[in-house]
């Protein structure tokens, strides 16, 4: 058996596949929706825009290609394994070049695996892409505990019980010793608990902050980002609290509903994008939306997803330490300027992370591995380089 093989010896193939009844089933949901009344002026004031949704709706109907999405996703090798109880699904490349490094990839909400379709390939493969294959990686990419293809816990997890899982994945699962970690939305949240709490984690690359330190904003510079921040949110947190609080009285709407799962979501991909305007559409196709909508539909996953912030509520939320401490491994930080959860100055977030690399980048907004991926590439080749020239992996 090969390397890969044995890595493999305990897990399953995977393909995505969804029964054409089901497929069907949706479309005639969409297309028999009782739109009602609501401000048509064009504007996202009030939530999803009524013009824009009834678009994409139709567009939804008429042309979506959900078998062209679902070979698209099929391209990579899927697996699953059952990881302490839970069913876990993740896509595995192996990457090109003597020593490739392991990556572990970690999604967050209303995202899936689909965020990453145009970074696995050219992060394991970067000889196709015109770069070195030394710098590739094997690219480790599951589905959250309850997100898509992935089993659901008993109760609700937050994203320190989801380390722990990942951890396994990573070290029991796949054999590896140490590996590298990297994620947006709830996988920075993730990969912080895995740099901090889990000894192969060996170093973190995250383009969002979520985490808080105990003792607050320390200069004036600091204390003016929280007040910002705090303004920011005033109109972000209606999902945030309701998924932190009654996750289980939203589902029952929602499991009923394709174009209210694809209202809920699409709103945070509008808002927290680097957009031209209010068109989400310079960000994001309509094929990439729909896609990451039908996943979470076609897997019936929307109330269990929306666990992770019933969890994190329950683990304490947003403090890494109330002693203080740190996330001692190397730590590399990209800012996309879009960034809906505004970043602290550097100052604040040395407190927290042991930073090695610190990266403001020229555009793009919470969905960076969407929005652009080559930013995103070429900075976590960036750090792995300085992790193998300083022997940390």
């Amino acid at each position: 058996m090969t390397s890969v093989d044995l890595r493999l010896k305990n897990c399953r193939p995977f393909t995505i596949t969804v029964p054409d009844q089901t497929i069907n089933d949706i479309r005639a949901r969409v297309a028999n929706y009782p739109w009602h009344e609501m401000p048509d002026d064009g504007g996202w004031e009030y939530g999803t825009n009524l013009n824009y949704l009834k678009s994409l709706c139709s567009y939804w109907v008429e042309q979506f290609d959900w078998r062209k999405q679902e070979q698209q996703l099929n391209r990579f090798s899927h697996y699953k394994a059952v990881v302490d109880d839970i069913d876990m699904h993740f896509i595995y490349e192996k990457g090109s070049g003597a020593n490739p490094m392991p990556l572990l990839i970690s999604h967050g909400w209303p995202g899936s695996v689909a965020e990453f379709e145009q970074l696995i390939e050219p992060l394991a493969h970067p000889e196709r892409f015109g770069g070195n294959a030394e710098d590739g990686f094997d690219v480790i990419a599951p589905s959250l505990p309850g997100f898509a293809y992935s089993g659901r816990p008993t109760r609700p997890y937050g994203p320190r019980q989801m380390a722990v899982v990942l951890d396994k994945l990573m070290t029991e699962t796949l054999g590896y010793s140490e590996y590298l970690a990297q994620g947006g939305d709830w996988g920075g949240a993730i990969s912080s608990w895995l740099g901090y709490e889990h000894s192969a984690c060996r170093a973190i690359h995250i383009n969002i902050l979520t985490m808080r330190h105990p003792d607050g904003p320390q200069t004036a510079e600091e204390r003016e980002w929280e007040t910002k921040f705090d303004e920011d949110q005033i109109m972000e947190n209606g999902y945030r609290t309701q998924q932190a609080t009654r996750p289980q009285t939203l589902s029952y709407a929602m499991m009923d509903s394709p174009v209210g799962i694809a209202a809920w979501l699409v709103e945070k991909f509008n808002s927290w994008s680097d957009t031209v305007g209010d068109d989400v559409e310079s960000a994001h196709s309509k094929d990439e939306l729909l896609t990451n909508i039908m996943i979470y539909i076609t897997t019936r996953c929307f109330n269990t997803a929306s666990w992770i912030y019933y969890g994190r509520r329950e683990e304490g939320g947003r403090i890494l330490s109330p002693e203080g401490d740190r996330v001692e491994v190397p730590t590399a930080c990209a800012l996309f300027p879009a960034e809906m959860l505004a970043w602290p100055p550097r100052s604040y977030v040395d407190r927290i992370y042991n930073v090695t690399q610190w990266s403001e980048m020229p555009r793009g907004g919470h969905f960076g591995g969407m929005e652009e991926p080559e930013l995103l590439i070429e900075d976590v080749r960036a750090f792995a380089r300085t992790l193998r020239q300083q022997a940390v992996l």
